[in-house]
């Protein structure tokens, strides 16, 4: 499995790889301690509930591709804007698309590793908008 990441832009497929490995443990180590996680929009967590969020969505058990748009760094702190996506076929059968377009924040750790301290994976979804379900369609 990949390491966590030596730069910024590279936090994202760190992600994907660990997530798509379905190995829970492997994908907490991608985020600080105190990370934030953003699961829908308006809604905040951090701590158990920001693994028990990324696991329900790895327990589909269909990847995530992740495409970086861009990277604002400065010093050790970066703004990662990433499009992404899960779609396929879930564990029960059901057809999964979920996507957004996230804006993310990465800092680099005193091991000189990037990791994620507030993960915004709906990032410019308006707070009145809902994110496509597991098995919708979005349309």
């Amino acid at each position: 499995m990949r390491e966590l990441a030596d730069r910024p832009e590279d936090v994202p497929a760190v992600f994907a790889e660990r997530f798509n490995s379905g190995d829970a443990a492997a994908l907490a180590q991608v985020y600080e301690d105190a990370a934030l996680l953003v699961p829908q929009p308006g809604t905040a967590v951090t701590g158990a509930e920001l693994h028990v969020a990324n696991g329900r969505l790895q327990g589909l058990g269909v990847p995530i591709s992740v495409r970086v748009r861009h990277v604002y760094r400065r010093g050790g702190l970066a703004l990662l804007i990433v499009d992404w996506v899960i779609d396929g076929v879930g564990r029960e059968g059901e057809v999964v698309h979920v996507e957004g377009t996230a804006t993310d924040v990465a800092r680099r750790g005193p091991d000189g590793r990037w990791r994620y301290v507030i993960d915004n994976p709906f990032g410019t979804l308006v707070l009145r908008e809902e994110p496509c379900p597991p098995g919708g369609s979005g349309s």
